[in-house]
């Protein structure tokens, strides 16, 4: 799938991902994949529908859902890079991954994010309604514990 607008495009084609530019963002500049291994991030990838947001040949954004594609899917990673922040890519980012095909008529969707609630807001995500019947096992120090290898 792939979406043109104003010069961008929008792919889901796996040729088109820079993972340098992916595992760089993620590694160095998010707070929720710090440190991540290289190769984790390639074998995220290769698990879940990827979403590149590129400006001419070069890569400037990216998401990616975990996905069963009948009833649900996780989105993650979102992020476009500080210089072509502010220019409504983000938003056109959230409507190509809510509309792609594989991903209507989920009955749940998830994400986690600490500060980017006004946007998924637009798109019908809510704080959690029950939250005590959702449980998680989270190692933060996942990265930093563990040889690259048992990734």
């Amino acid at each position: 799938m792939e979406w043109t607008k104003d010069g961008f495009t929008i792919s889901c084609r796996p040729e088109k991902l820079d993972v340098d530019l992916i595992h760089g963002f993620l590694s160095q500049s998010s707070y929720w994949a710090a440190g991540i291994p290289r190769q984790t991030v390639e074998r995220s990838l290769r698990g879940s529908i990827c979403f590149a947001v590129h400006h001419d040949e070069r890569q400037v954004g990216f998401a990616r859902v975990v996905t069963d594609r009948a009833t649900f899917a996780y989105l993650a990673d979102v992020f476009i890079v500080p210089a072509y922040r502010g220019r409504g890519l983000s938003k056109w980012l959230m409507t190509c991954v809510i509309v792609h095909p594989d991903l209507r008529g989920l009955r749940r969707w998830l994400l986690a994010t600490k500060d980017a609630h006004g946007l998924y807001e637009r798109y019908g995500f809510v704080s959690l309604k029950s939250p005590p019947i959702f449980m998680e096992r989270h190692d933060p120090e996942v990265y930093s514990n563990h040889d690259e290898d048992q990734q």
